[in-house]
């Protein structure tokens, strides 16, 4: 499963729009606060509300798939839930570890003359401080992170695709989208965008492209250099 440079310049030749997952290929959001950390605080914080944490929470170590597990049993609490999702991941981004090319991607897609849509399941907030603190909001045309109080806008909905190319006003012919897990390919077949997976662990190759990836990248850095 090696791509080659001259593949992955081919699959971005027609490409005016890059979209760009969030938490892997720009950078390790939970690196400095860990993703069980901010599940457990989360449970806490409902129990210190006087509420129960749903059936199956209690294991649960990924934050996100807690805030859906609280919109499916108990949606009257989503959008406080949400909002205390948000500020922790915005606490979380402040020691975020940035994935090595993930900024030379952003910065190549602009000096090639293409605009940059961070689509992400993370909090639109978040993404925000991180793209302030790091000196890359310049480089972002927009942000698109969850719709607050509705984790169902989360991927393998498209959802946040298609609002980042109405936003933009580009064709599904001039996108490409970039993302490091199943559900990212998904999303994007499902918003008709052609997506490559970004392989920052091992097995993820055989995922991304089992998922539909058109072609698998093991470094953000390889990217940058195939959009120069």
């Amino acid at each position: 499963m090696n791509t080659t440079p001259q593949q992955l310049a081919e699959v971005l030749r027609p490409v005016k729009h890059v979209l760009l997952d969030f938490d892997g290929p720009v950078c390790s959001v939970f690196a400095g606060l860990p993703a069980p950390e901010v599940a457990r605080r989360l449970r806490e914080g409902l129990l210190a509300a006087g509420e129960q944490a749903p059936a199956g929470a209690e294991d649960e170590r990924d934050p996100l798939a807690l805030l859906r597990l609280v919109s499916d049993a108990r949606p009257d609490l989503v959008e406080s839930t949400d909002a205390a999702l948000a500020a922790l991941e915005t606490e979380a981004v402040r020691a975020a570890r940035p994935t090595p090319g993930g900024e030379s991607v952003l910065r190549a897609a602009i000096r090639s003359g293409r605009l940059v849509s961070v689509v992400s399941n993370n909090a639109g907030a978040a993404i925000g401080a991180y793209l302030t603190e790091h000196g890359l909001s310049e480089y972002v045309a927009g942000v698109f992170g969850r719709a607050p109080g509705d984790p169902s806008s989360m991927k393998p909905n498209p959802r946040l695709l298609l609002e980042a190319m109405e936003a933009a006003g580009t064709g599904l012919e001039y996108c490409i989208f970039i993302g490091d897990a199943a559900r990212d390919v998904e999303a994007g077949e499902a918003a008709g965008v052609p997506t490559i997976g970004y392989a920052n662990k091992p097995g993820k190759d055989v995922k991304l492209a089992a998922a539909g990836a058109v072609v698998v990248a093991y470094s953000m850095q390889v990217i940058a250099d195939a959009l120069t």
